[in-house]
């Protein structure tokens, strides 16, 4: 999958096509190449995500992503819920370093 130019993008924009071409890498390497299969989500899960989701390579907690992500329950996470999760790990992330941030900043 080809994008535009990322040379003049924007450090969003930049982040936004990441978002995509990273989808698209594992996406379509079984069945429909607009999806991700159980087999892809948890090799993505585990790649990509593997410091931020500990054990990606427990099925149950594979299943569990799948089952929460796979809001049509079609067996398969398309690019809308695959943003959904990246989303939900952002704002996990956020709160969680402004949490830490603020204990930090008490104990000064």
């Amino acid at each position: 999958m080809s994008l535009p130019n990322s040379e003049n993008a924007s450090t969003l924009e930049s982040a936004m096509q990441l978002m995509i071409q990273t989808f698209h890498k594992y996406s379509g390497n079984e069945g429909d190449k607009y999806t991700l299969s159980r087999a892809e989500l948890k090799e993505m899960l585990t790649t990509e995500l593997g410091n931020y989701l500990g054990n990606a390579q427990d099925r149950e907690a594979v299943d569990k992503v799948m089952g929460d992500l796979d809001s049509n329950n079609d067996g398969e996470v398309d690019f809308t819920e695959f943003i959904i999760l990246v989303g939900a790990l952002t704002v996990a992330c956020n709160d969680f370093f402004l949490e830490f941030n603020e204990k930090t900043e008490k104990k000064k």
